[in-house]
């Protein structure tokens, strides 16, 4: 049986996944895959920020609030992109 210690520790490869799969979604040319990668991305930040606090990174702490505040921001653009007909679905 895992103790929390271990899972917290697991936690960096889901959070590395989310990462990866987030720039993916991110980079497309359709707006509501940017939309989920905005999503992924501050699912990612969350996951980076619980794994760093328990090794207190607070640098990475730090950068990972900073990341999801663009996060929302792209996905404000995003969605007002669509609103306003400039983007495609």
């Amino acid at each position: 049986m895992m103790d929390a210690g271990t899972i917290v520790d697991f936690l960096q490869w889901p959070a590395m996944v989310a990462s990866v799969a987030a720039a993916w979604l991110v980079a497309s040319t359709r707006a509501h895959r940017r939309n989920v990668g905005f999503w992924v991305f501050l699912v990612s930040n969350v996951l980076w920020v619980i794994w760093g606090w328990s090794t207190k990174a607070w640098a990475l702490i730090a950068l990972q609030v900073i990341l999801a505040a663009m996060n929302v921001r792209g996905l404000k653009k995003t969605e007002k992109l669509q609103e306003t007909g400039r983007e495609t679905a």
